[in-house]
């Protein structure tokens, strides 16, 4: 009857019950990842573990009956799938910020909800160890039981490659119009199908993915500084980009330069497309090696991290090792968009302060886990800028942009140009509202980006040694909003809040 109901009141060319069906499957499957966490209570033998199962509980109760009353045979469409994904990002978030207050951790479901979020779209920014605005003290982070930080590090993996592209993965149940969520889950300039199957794509993506997760753990966690449970929560951290610690002083505590060389190294590779590095370790070095986009990655990185390691040996006072291991580290981190820290960037000279700032509005390769704006549309704009010059210059010439042999085509540059727009826009629109809320330019600015380019430290009052707990709970939504913005890429969140969308 519900479906009924539903199907009557919806327009002809948008079916409401096909999305609450879909998203009723993947709170089923957060009630499963939440199980995870409750083995590791077990383990570490903590009272915590009834509140994962409380949490899983819910999670099922609520997302079989959205199936159960919901679920349907029809195809889907790609407007139902831009609102699944937003939905299902924003539900998820509601749905596992509960252990958090089941637990009685932290008793507001807005700092609750702020740090899933910031999990799960691999933000890595928290509210943890600091004074809320209205006088309690968030618990710091390693006074948290081992399976509360084991969450935090789950939803980062999980959110990592996608939920919803692992989803796709293993439950046949969204075979049909899968591609329509693939599309809204990775919306970049191009979608890179490795098999004609959506499914058979998000399984091989997956495999790459555990794989590179496996082999970082096992390479952290022969360094004595850190045990099997420190090693796989940065392994998962790592690779999803996201930046969430079990050390307040994040990767700093470990005061090693084996393990700052390690998540370095691994960072570097989760920014790059997962499907490049498929097709790498089948064999294919020349499409690996030959990609612009990688090329433009490693060129950026690299040239960052001689700035930034030149300033600190320069202007800083570092020794050149230090410098250089400082250097590579916190402009790996800030390019992909991961938040660890090594180092406080705010106490450097303003060159190399300022040049990492700039790293805040960039990047990983299209595909990859990182946030931000991608290699590959910097690259299109820069190469629209220089064609712009010339066709100023030959006012009647036809001057097509080339990706290498390629050619952008004009809707490609377009879309590009607008992502780039909107996401000045959003960033723009974000730092003034923190600026009304009575913050500082440099810390206004900084929360903005940090949320919005999904890398967890900023500037100012939110620098890499703060948190985010003292914003009023107004500005904490606007920021989760805006976390969740930059994970989907502008486009897909926005596109729900138009009249457009909703019109037949």
């Amino acid at each position: 009857m519900a479906k009924t109901y539903l199907d009557n009141i919806t327009r002809a060319q948008f079916n409401l019950s096909t999305v609450l069906g879909i998203l009723g499957a993947f709170i089923f499957f957060l009630g499963f990842a939440l199980l995870l966490p409750m083995i590791i209570a077990f383990v570490y033998d903590e009272e915590v573990w009834h509140t994962f199962l409380y949490s899983a509980s819910i999670a099922f109760l609520t997302g079989g009956i959205l199936y159960y009353l919901f679920r349907t045979d029809e195809e889907l469409r790609i407007r139902e799938g831009f609102l699944v994904v937003s939905l299902t990002w924003l539900f998820l978030s509601l749905v596992g910020a509960l252990p958090f207050v089941i637990s009685g951790i932290l008793p507001s479901y807005t700092d609750a909800v702020f740090e899933t979020m910031s999990g799960l779209t691999t933000t890595g920014a928290t509210i943890l160890g600091g004074t809320t605005n209205w006088g309690f003290v968030n618990p710091e982070i390693e006074s948290l039981p081992q399976s509360m930080l084991f969450w935090r590090s789950l939803a980062h993996w999980l959110g990592g490659m996608g939920i919803i592209v692992l989803t796709l993965a293993i439950l046949p149940l969204l075979g049909v119009g899968g591609m329509q969520l693939f599309q809204a889950e990775s919306p970049g300039p191009t979608t890179d199908k490795l098999t004609p199957r959506v499914q058979e794509t998000a399984k091989l993506l997956w495999g790459v993915y555990v794989a590179f997760t496996g082999i970082e753990f096992l390479l952290l966690w022969v360094h004595p500084s850190m045990d099997w449970f420190q090693a796989i929560n940065h392994a998962f951290a790592t690779l999803a980009t996201g930046g969430f610690s079990t050390k307040s002083g994040s990767i700093a505590a470990f005061d090693s330069v084996y393990i700052d060389a390690v998540i370095t190294l691994f960072m570097f590779l989760a920014g790059i497309n997962f499907a490049m590095h498929f097709r790498l370790l089948k064999g294919n070095t020349e499409s690996f090696f030959n990609n612009r986009e990688i090329r433009f990655y490693s060129l950026i990185t690299a040239i960052s991290i001689v700035a930034i390691s030149g300033s600190l040996w320069l202007f800083d006072g570092y020794d050149i090792g230090g410098a250089i291991q400082y250097g590579a580290f916190q402009a790996v981190s800030i390019i992909t968009t991961t938040g660890f820290g090594t180092d406080d960037y705010e106490l450097w000279h303003s060159f190399g302060a300022f040049f990492l700032f700039l790293l805040f509005f960039t990047g990983g390769c299209a595909g990859s886990t990182g946030g931000g704006v991608k290699m590959i549309r910097w690259m299109i704009i820069i190469r629209n800028s220089f064609r712009e010059i010339k066709q100023i210059i030959h006012p009647k010439a036809i001057l097509p942009i080339r990706i290498g042999d390629k050619t952008i085509d004009y809707n490609i540059q377009r879309t590009v140009l607008s992502f780039f727009v909107l996401y000045l826009i959003v960033f723009g629109i974000g730092a003034l509202i923190m600026a009304t809320m009575g913050y500082d330019m440099q810390s206004a600015i900084g929360a903005s980006i940090a949320c919005l380019g999904n890398i967890g430290p900023g500037w100012g009052e939110f620098g890499p040694t703060d948190n985010y707990a003292q914003i009023p709970l107004f500005g904490k939504w606007v920021l989760i909003i805006m976390m969740m913005i930059g994970r989907l890429e502008i486009f897909t969140v926005l596109l729900i809040f138009t009249p457009t969308f909703w019109k037949q």
